[in-house]
């Protein structure tokens, strides 16, 4: 009966806010039919969340981790203040076609600069700074990503971090082989207890943790 009510409410949500653009509606479905572990794509709800953000914040410089097929930084990208840029990396070479194909589709390709490879190898050789970032990849590296992003934040600069209640699995004692589990708690940890920002997690999907650099 909760599951049931629970749909119904998440079905209410999205006949009550704006419309899902065709191209993302178009991408999504392209997502599930040809690529595996479809349900990373950030979908209607959260991609209208992260435009909203964005255009609040206005900002010039964006930085996303973990691309997937480029739902997200669709909607990111249309927050960025004019003349501004979004850099996205993406581990997977696979991807980087379908989320070209589409951040043309959706007419924000030449806001985008795509990057392939680690992230933790791409960071380190970055040379600017960035109002906001959305982490979105690799769980395990959470925290390598933070540390290395501290320096390239100005105060009053935003990240954006997904998946941080990871199906509920913050709540149990993760299995001992299970490393994605254990970085999203490692990471989770060190953002309560680091005073340089002001955090909040909001249960949206599978958790979003909003912080703020002072």
């Amino acid at each position: 009966m909760m599951i049931n009510r629970q749909k119904q409410l998440e079905k209410y949500i999205l006949d009550h806010i704006d419309e899902e653009d065709p191209v993302l509606t178009e991408l999504d479905r392209e997502t599930h039919l040809r690529v595996l572990g479809a349900r990373m794509l950030s979908g209607h709800l959260q991609g209208q969340v992260l435009t909203m953000i964005a255009k609040m914040i206005s900002p010039t410089h964006i930085l996303e981790v973990g691309t997937f097929t480029g739902y997200s930084a669709i909607c990111l990208a249309r927050g960025l203040k004019e003349g501004g840029k979004l850099l996205t990396i993406e581990i997977d070479d696979e991807l980087e076609s379908l989320a070209k194909k589409y951040f043309e589709k959706a007419g924000v390709l030449d806001k985008i600069d795509q990057r392939i490879g680690s992230a933790l190898e791409i960071i380190p050789t970055l040379n600017e700074k960035f109002d906001l970032v959305f982490l979105d990849a690799d769980k395990r590296e959470y925290l390598q990503y933070y540390n290395l992003l501290m320096d390239m934040l100005d105060s009053g600069a935003y990240i954006l971090a997904d998946n941080t209640l990871w199906s509920g699995k913050v709540l149990d004692k993760p299995k001992t082989d299970d490393e994605q589990t254990r970085g999203i708690l490692e990471f989770n940890a060190a953002i309560k207890n680091d005073h340089r920002v002001e955090k909040v997690i909001l249960p949206l999907r599978d958790g979003m943790t909003l912080i703020r650099k002072k």
